[in-house]
């Protein structure tokens, strides 16, 4: 499995040809690009009759409860995009700006709370949990918003915004912390003409392990970083058993990710897609919900 990249959309529907479907060893599917549906009532007869659904979330579930997604028109913190900051390359050189970053967003999400589609996947899992059935969420968000929304069974494919890993021993550790550090206090302001703080090294989120005291990072994926192989095996072993594949508020565009719902279409399996928009992936889902903003309310009805 490749590192962690956005993928242009030119290219999407390349990669979709050429899917190994898990069924059939050795056999090469390319995706027929058909018109998928809106019929909610027949997506309420498979819904009815599935146990085992994985939801694939990303951004925009998130979005609804006042988080950026970084991504399109405005998908700024100050003159940087996301993947100009975050990768291993943007900390060595400079970490304090990339330390500013992640405390403007550890704030903001600090605060943030589960909306409506964050609420209603964790009480479909816990209502379906008391019928045998189960309900898988594989997450690229690193707020979570799922966590804090009662979902039990969650994969953080990106890893979380509140853990750290520390560059010197390697020791991974919760941390939500307001600053995380005294230095990063009233930091982070995203407004384009704002100057970076250049806070000595020293002085940034330091690993609070006896005799280390090494530099600590963010203990999320970054571009060009691998995912956890033991929860990318997860996510596969999932993936292999669902029977119906939600995807939500996810641009598929992010690699690898971008190819789970796919690799679940391939085998035959429905896939639904609740989104703002359409994606280079969406044509190859069965059911979709989009126009005008309108999954934002149909979504968590469609869990009943």
């Amino acid at each position: 499995m490749g590192p962690f990249q956005i993928v242009p959309s030119r290219l999407i529907s390349q990669l979709y040809c050429g899917l190994k479907s898990p069924a059939a060893k050795g056999t090469t599917i390319c995706l027929s690009m058909a018109r998928p549906s809106s019929n909610m009532a027949s997506f309420r007869e498979v819904f009815a009759k599935s146990k085992h659904i994985v939801v694939l979330s990303g951004a925009g579930i998130s979005a609804e409860s006042g988080l950026p997604t970084f991504r399109g028109a405005g998908g700024y913190w100050r003159k940087w995009k996301a993947q100009d900051l975050a990768t291993a390359e943007a900390f060595a050189y400079n970490p304090s700006r990339v330390w500013e970053f992640y405390h403007y967003r550890r704030e903001m999400m600090q605060s943030a709370e589960p909306n409506p589609g964050h609420l209603a996947i964790a009480e479909c899992e816990a209502r379906l949990h008391k019928q045998g059935r189960r309900v898988t969420v594989i997450t690229q968000n690193i707020d979570e918003l799922h966590r804090k929304a009662g979902t039990k069974n969650l994969l953080e494919i990106h890893g979380s915004i509140f853990k750290t890993r520390c560059t010197s021993c390697g020791v991974v550790a919760e941390n939500h912390k307001s600053p995380i550090c005294p230095a990063l206090s009233g930091k982070g302001a995203p407004e384009p003409e704002t100057h970076d703080a250049r806070i000595p090294v020293e002085k940034l989120p330091r690993c609070e392990e006896a005799a280390c005291g090494g530099l600590l990072r963010p203990h999320v994926v970054w571009f060009g970083e691998n995912l956890d192989p033991a929860i990318l095996e997860e996510v596969h072993r999932e993936l292999a058993l669902c029977d119906l594949c939600l995807v939500v508020g996810t641009s598929s565009v992010v690699y690898p990710a971008a190819m789970f719902a796919p690799q679940v279409s391939a085998r035959g399996v429905p896939v639904a897609e609740f989104n703002m928009e359409t994606t280079p992936a969406t044509n190859t889902f069965r059911y979709k919900d989009f126009q005008g903003g309108r999954w934002k309310v149909s979504f968590p009805g469609a869990l009943w």
